[in-house]
């Protein structure tokens, strides 16, 4: 008789861990039908501008869904949540202004290289051993991203803003799985986004460009709602809901198939025509989010846990 409340709550973890990798899957989605669509509104609009309006409108919006949720968070749990957005806004500034220079499917299997250094960056906070596979598969992943961006010797600006923007995107991954609290989703995605548009727009007021310029077409206007409402309130809802109930390197694997979703929609709707040159990085890029997912997940996802500092 004992071992059926065992078995009951195991049934539920299993249903709450499937519906947050389903949650998931569907913000990954949604992330990867943005990068044509902010590589054709950037023609018009400057980056931090739209980023402003962009996180500014997500950020209002859930504030008047919920007006409370933020005053229901403890202090410290809201210190975390302003750290988090600050994270999440300095790499949405870098990516963004990185796609402006790199076509749409480039863009995204670079921002796709977070799910290598996930697991390294978890590594070395949670203590877990480094196994040779996930050395190997950041080998693999760095040869991918040459294929993908090398111009000679160098690397092209567009790329490098890029990576660095994937490195802070692990770390905020990273961050969000040790705080997170499901009880507390709501709230902390309200105050992180609220930091993001308050980082974008205080960048937009320094560019040297007076006030704040926004769309003038019909059609921009209906791409920017759908990459707030969607693409940013409901997927970083969806994400820290669903990083309360998965560790971070399981997380950044869901995760990484974003490039996947990048280059689909690149070619099927945003005219951008697939070369040997980027299946050959993307695959390698690919193969490396493999690696990471089939051998290192005892060792380091396996150890994670939710930390109170």
């Amino acid at each position: 008789m004992s071992s059926e409340p065992s078995a009951l709550a195991g049934s539920s973890s299993r249903r709450t861990s499937l519906l947050a990798t389903l949650a998931l899957l569907a913000m990954t989605a949604c992330w990867g039908s943005t990068f044509f669509l902010i590589k054709d509104l950037l023609e018009r609009v400057p980056t931090v501008d739209f980023l402003a309006v962009r996180f500014l409108l997500a950020g209002g919006v859930m504030l008047l869904v919920a007006p409370r949720a933020v005053a229901r968070l403890a202090p410290d749990v809201r210190r975390r949540a302003v750290a988090l957005g600050a994270l999440y806004g300095l790499a949405q500034l870098l990516q963004t202004a990185g796609l402006a220079q790199t076509p749409a499917s480039v863009s995204g299997f670079v921002t796709g290289l977070y799910v290598v250094a996930t697991p390294l960056l978890a590594a070395v906070v949670l203590r877990a051993r480094i196994t040779p596979a996930t050395w190997g598969a950041v080998l693999l992943a760095t040869a991918g991203l040459g294929v993908l961006t090398l111009d000679g010797l160098s690397i092209g600006y567009g790329e490098a803003l890029t990576l660095v923007a994937a490195l802070l995107y692990a770390a905020h991954i990273v961050a969000l799985g040790v705080w997170s609290r499901a009880g507390d989703a709501l709230g902390m995605s309200i105050l992180q986004l609220l930091v993001i548009a308050v980082i974008c727009l205080v960048a937009a007021l320094v560019s040297g460009e007076p006030g704040i310029v926004l769309p003038e077409r019909g059609g921009d206007w209906l791409s920017l709602v759908y990459m707030a409402l969607f693409a940013g309130a409901a997927a970083l809802l969806a994400q820290t809901w669903a990083q309360a109930h998965l560790p971070p390197t399981r997380s950044a694997i869901i995760m990484s198939t974003e490039p996947v979703f990048a280059a689909l929609f690149a070619v099927l709707l945003g005219g951008e025509s697939l070369s040997p040159r980027m299946l050959g990085g993307g695959l390698l890029v690919l193969v490396a989010m493999l690696v990471v997912e089939l051998v290192p997940r005892r060792h380091v996802e396996g150890e994670v846990t939710h930390l109170a500092v």
